[in-house]
C-alpha cells in the first residue's frame, strides 16, 4: 500500500467502478500515444484500428515508475506486469478524448506491484483518439498513426 499515491477509489461512472471487495494499490499517470493504423475492414471501408498504446507511467511525483504498451501491458520498474481486458468503457468528459475503461486483468509476471492486480482503470484522459477517417483509404492502408495522450491508470487488488 506504500506506493499508492490516494488508496481511495476515484468517483466515476457506475458502469467503470472497479469491485467494492478491491483497493487501489497503485495509481500512475500516462503520457505517450494511441498508436493506429489504417485498415481495410470487412465491409471494404477504410478506418484507423487501435494497434497499441505506447507510454511511460509517472507517480504522483513524477517520477519514471514504469511503461505501458500492447496487450494492453502495463509494467511496473519492479519488474512485476499485468496484462488486461477491457470489460467496459464510458465515453470520457472531455469530448475529444479516448474513452474511460474498466480492464479486468488476464496475466501477470513478476513479482511485485502488478503481481497481485485484478482490476485497473483508464480514467481522466486527455486527447488519443484516431486521426481523421479521411485521411485513411487505400492509398494509405498500413500506415501507422500517432495520437498523443494522458490518462491516470488506477490499479486494484483484492482487499486484505
Amino acid at each position: 500500500m506504500a506506493n499508492a499515491q490516494d488508496a481511495s477509489q476515484p468517483d466515476v461512472p457506475e458502469t467503470i467502478k472497479a469491485p467494492s471487495n478491491e483497493t487501489v494499490v497503485l495509481r500512475a499517470f500516462a503520457s505517450g500515444s494511441q498508436i493506429y493504423t489504417c485498415q481495410e475492414g470487412a465491409d471494404h471501408k477504410y478506418a484507423w484500428t487501435l494497434k497499441a498504446p505506447e507510454a511511460e507511467l509517472r507517480n504522483a511525483q513524477g517520477a519514471l515508475i514504469g511503461k505501458h504498451y500492447g496487450g494492453p501491458t502495463w509494467k511496473h520498474n519492479d519488474g512485476s506486469e499485468v496484462t488486461g481486458k477491457a470489460v467496459a468503457r464510458v465515453d470520457s468528459p472531455d469530448s475529444g478524448s479516448i474513452p474511460w475503461l474498466l480492464v479486468t486483468a488476464s496475466g501477470h509476471s513478476g513479482e511485485g506491484i502488478l503481481s497481485r492486480v485484478t482490476t485497473i482503470q483508464r480514467i481522466h484522459t486527455h486527447g488519443g483518439q484516431a486521426p481523421p477517417a479521411a485521411g485513411c483509404n487505400a492509398s494509405s492502408q498500413s500506415q501507422e498513426a500517432k495520437s498523443s495522450y494522458t490518462a491516470e491508470y488506477v490499479f486494484y487488488a483484492p482487499g486484505k
